[in-house]
């Protein structure tokens, strides 16, 4: 999907400002860490997705929220734009190329993009689900039982997304971030 949709603008990822240039999170003015930002964030209606698209806004960047339905893409953008954040919703299905030409032109409004964070869940199980196997369901329960130190919360995945897209992370590249509380197998 993202593969399309950055060839479906070539200029969707360039940035405005040169890397080089660099603020100081103590410099930065009322508008937050993140302004004049174009923020994307798939499946960002509830959840961990939510979240970051809140936390993003707060910081003051320009957010696109989109969901596979518009029943869950209007209340979100309404609960943003209640807080008094900037932001913009749109149907948007992960597997479609028509919605993803719709996002491209929607950001486009903007100028393009600055952080696409791809938040959209992916269920393997094709079917219903009381139709899964008994491994599939032993495998869950498994899962479950180890993470027994904390359930995280979708906030707490967030300020790390804040983080990576400030310039305060300016100098990380190519790192895998584990948000996952802790685990004594880590």
């Amino acid at each position: 999907m993202f593969r399309a949709l950055a060839s479906a603008c070539g200029t969707l990822f360039s940035p405005r400002v040169p890397v080089s240039v660099r603020r100081s999170s103590a410099l930065v003015d009322r508008k937050g860490i993140l302004a004049d930002k174009v923020a994307v964030i798939t499946g960002s209606t509830q959840g961990i997705g939510f979240a970051i698209a809140q936390r993003l806004a707060r910081d003051g960047a320009h957010v696109v929220v989109s969901s596979r339905k518009q029943q869950n893409v209007d209340p979100a953008v309404s609960m943003l734009k209640e807080e008094g954040l900037s932001v913009r919703g749109l149907v948007c299905h992960a597997g479609k190329a028509e919605d993803h030409h719709r996002l491209v032109t929607m950001v486009n409004h903007y100028g393009g993009v600055d952080f696409l964070v791809c938040a959209a869940g992916v269920n393997p199980l094709v079917g219903s689900t009381l139709g899964a196997s008994e491994q599939v369901w032993d495998k869950k329960r498994k899962y479950e039982m180890e993470k027994r130190n904390k359930i995280g919360q979708p906030e707490e995945c967030a300020g790390i997304v804040s983080f990576l897209c400030s310039p305060d992370s300016s100098f990380i590249t190519g790192e895998n971030i584990v948000v996952a509380g802790f685990s004594p197998k880590m």
